[in-house]
């Protein structure tokens, strides 16, 4: 027979050995994340510093880049140390006010390539030079306030249409107001209350898609840089905004050199010269009409473009007539 002290005192000691368990577990659990912020705050610290705003003692003049020719030579680049090279010795120029299309499909190395010339990454070899000038020898400020993008994603900031068009407050009103007639948005500006001091919601969720676009237009329209950068800038936006776009850029930037990274082929069919890259390397560099008279990659990407056009809009087709 069982004696019920037994019973009991061994319940207990169940009960003990239980909590114990659940205690060192608890412990285990909390080591794991404490080792696990250890290793976030060790990565941390190894994170390379950013290049200097400003190299005081290799200031570019004032007016640099004056014609906006670019010079890439024997440029690779790697995001990590011993990573595979995403950029394989591209070397190519691109003349002053001329306008130049980087074509390629997924992965081929073309966000890359603008990421080098805004210095978001650092080559590691080869050399990017704008009018004779290394990039990597000024500071990233001097390099970035000179160059101007269009992205494919619009970026706006929680604040006013003033601070969103011109954040470092270098304009006038009259200058602003210029270039927002220019992007065709003073109908709807001049409609609300309080004008330039409107105020724009985080990432400009009360503006559309088409409007932000406008807006990025109205800053690169101010700072009128020699160097204008399109990445793939009509790829999201309806045809209205995408006519205002190109009509801007083609009577306000004719003598800029501008770069235009598209996945959409025909939109750099008339180009000076067209940029072909394929798994990082420079497949083609040649003006568009010469390479479609020929059995290029350029000319292929064209005509997968018009074939999966004529694909897709063959079921719509089918659809209208049924």
């Amino acid at each position: 027979m069982f004696c019920a002290g037994l019973v009991g005192l061994s319940l207990s000691y169940a009960f003990t050995l239980t909590g114990a368990q659940i205690f060192w577990s608890r412990w285990f659990s909390n080591l794991s994340n404490y080792i696990i912020s250890v290793e976030r705050i060790k990565q941390f610290i190894h994170i390379p510093v950013e290049p200097p705003a400003i190299v005081e003692d290799n200031r570019p003049p004032s007016s640099w880049p004056s014609k906006g020719k670019i010079d890439l030579q024997g440029l690779e680049i790697r995001y990590r140390p011993n990573a595979p090279l995403v950029l394989k010795g591209i070397t190519c120029k691109f003349k002053e006010g001329s306008r130049v299309g980087v074509v390629g499909r997924t992965g081929s190395g073309k966000s890359t390539l603008i990421s080098a010339l805004f210095r978001l990454v650092e080559p590691s070899r080869g050399d990017i030079l704008i009018d004779g000038v290394n990039i990597c020898s000024i500071g990233l400020k001097d390099l970035r306030m000179k160059l101007s993008i269009i992205p494919q994603e619009p970026t706006l900031f929680k604040g006013s249409i003033r601070t969103n068009l011109d954040p470092l407050g270098l304009y006038s009103d009259e200058d602003i107001w210029k270039a927002i007639e220019k992007c065709q948005l003073k109908e709807t500006i001049s409609k609300l209350p309080t004008l330039l001091d409107s105020s724009v919601s985080d990432e400009g969720g009360n503006w559309s898609l088409g409007q932000r676009q406008l807006f990025c237009l109205g800053r690169v329209l101010l700072k009128r840089n020699r160097i204008l950068v399109l990445d793939e800038a009509t790829a999201s936006i309806d045809s209205a905004t995408d006519a205002i776009l190109q009509r801007v850029i083609r009577q306000e930037f004719e003598e800029c050199t501008l770069i235009t990274v598209a996945h959409r082929v025909p939109t750099v069919i008339d180009s000076d010269m067209v940029m072909v890259l394929s798994y990082g390397k420079l497949m083609e560099y040649d003006e568009p009409s010469k390479l479609m008279a020929t059995n290029s990659s350029f000319s292929k990407l064209v005509a997968e473009y018009w074939s999966s056009c004529r694909k897709n809009s063959l079921p719509n087709i089918s659809r209208q007539q049924q």
